[in-house]
């Protein structure tokens, strides 16, 4: 069978693994980053009374969205594909297949899952008046191709080393925890002290942050540097995590 077929079964089997027996079905994908953010808007808004900076600045609402949607379908890609090949050991003793299309099925599942939520919301948010340009929507979805392509070659190389390290996955939870806060999700970055900006670039996620914001709240601007350098760390990191793969791989069996 293509490689392309058998990525398109496994990842439809993916998405069924995911809402099944669950009462609200899909339609959960969306409810639970809509509850996350409604957690957050009140911690934020209500209670630490953040607002952004400038008198053309969004609201906080949508300034959380645009970058909080793209975060989750980014870590939950990371963390879900990691255990993808140990999760499948039992089919892998029994059908060759290649490895690799057991962690892609699995973060283009995420991907596809949260886009969809994250297209939802920012449909609402621009109808209800919330200042998010639809405009922007198109290469705002056109910058989910170099990002999935970073968290799948994060992904492959967290799934290759997760069947030799089985506490992995653990230590994953709390390294992209510590990732979200120190990517410009909750915050400005030009809330930060400037000294520390060239630290907070080091995230890679931080320039996604910043370019969500630019196309849809027209909040900042998109440096062509910048755009560059992300797209050249998404392909180095996915040509990375794909060789690592592939040189763990023959190794696999002799673990699971």
């Amino acid at each position: 069978m293509p490689v392309a077929r058998l990525t398109l079964r496994f990842f439809r089997r993916e998405l069924g693994n995911r809402f099944a027996g669950s009462f609200t079905g899909g339609l959960w994908a969306l409810l639970q980053p809509l509850v996350q953010l409604a957690v957050y808007a009140f911690v934020f808004v209500h209670v630490f009374k953040s607002r952004i900076p400038g008198a053309d600045a969004p609201g906080y609402v949508p300034f959380l969205v645009t970058a909080l949607w793209p975060w989750t379908a980014f870590s939950e890609a990371i963390v879900r594909s990691t255990t993808a090949v140990q999760d499948n050991a039992a089919l892998i003793g029994k059908v060759a297949l290649p490895r690799e299309v057991l962690v892609v099925a699995t973060a283009a599942s995420s991907f596809a899952v949260h886009l969809a939520g994250f297209v939802a919301i920012l449909v609402v948010l621009a109808l209800t008046g919330q200042g998010v340009s639809l405009m922007g929507l198109a290469p705002a979805l056109l910058l989910y191709i170099p990002l999935f392509a970073l968290a799948l070659g994060i992904a492959l190389i967290c799934a290759a080393v997760q069947v030799f390290v089985r506490d992995l996955v653990q230590a994953l939870g709390q390294i992209m925890m510590l990732l979200m806060f120190a990517a410009p999700i909750f915050y400005d970055s030009m809330q930060v002290p400037e000294g520390v900006r060239g630290w907070l670039a080091l995230n890679p996620f931080t320039f996604y942050a910043d370019a969500f914001r630019a196309l849809l709240l027209h909040h900042g601007a998109i440096d062509l540097t910048r755009v560059a350098f992300a797209l050249a760390t998404a392909a180095v990191v996915l040509l990375l995590g794909h060789s690592l793969f592939r040189r763990l791989d023959p190794h696999f069996e002799d673990f699971l």
